[in-house]
């Protein structure tokens, strides 16, 4: 509780939104709403209660129904993984590299509009091992968040051995 120097409580504001709900003829809830009710209390912390409220109720229209899930909620669509976009993107920035489309990768950084480190950290993964790099790009679209992580990738790639790169890749993706 705030206090002003005059030791005088100092007043707080509280918010609570309640949702009405109607019910159909046979008890069971609809879907959506038709009055919605924001009480507000100006004062100190336990004015709810302590009943120092004052409601403003808002009611809403048949043609504005308010409601608390979108009524064409759409399923979700399956994307490509991150790791798998950031694979491609690191190929395609070797190539403009090696073909001198750019000359360095403080070029690209500037291009994408993101720092020199974390080209560095996205061309990182071309030190994987070519089977690595093989399963990367062959994941399928997912709806759900992919098991292989690009960070999870960065420790590997520095390891020079490609078969340990294998066997520490084997543990972190089962």
């Amino acid at each position: 509780m705030c206090r002003s120097t005059n030791r005088q409580v100092a007043p707080e504001v509280w918010f609570r939104v309640v949702h009405l709900g109607q019910d159909s003829q046979k008890g069971t809830p609809v879907a959506y709403y038709r009055e919605q009710s924001v009480e507000i209390a100006l004062g100190p912390k336990g004015a709810f209660e302590n009943g120092n409220i004052g409601p403003l109720r808002l009611r809403a229209p048949p043609s504005r129904v308010v409601s608390p899930t979108p009524p064409d909620k759409t399923a979700k669509v399956p994307k490509t993984p991150r790791v798998v976009e950031l694979l491609r993107r690191a190929i395609e920035w070797r190539q403009q590299l090696d073909t001198g489309e750019v000359h360095t990768q403080a070029d690209i950084a500037n291009r994408e509009g993101i720092t020199r480190a974390r080209v560095t950290q996205v061309i990182g993964l071309l030190r994987l091992a070519p089977e690595i790099k093989e399963r990367i790009l062959s994941l399928p679209d997912t709806k759900h968040r992919c098991p292989i992580t690009e960070p999870m990738l960065r420790p590997i790639g520095a390891i020079a051995d490609h078969r340990e790169q294998l066997r520490k890749f084997q543990r972190v993706s089962l």
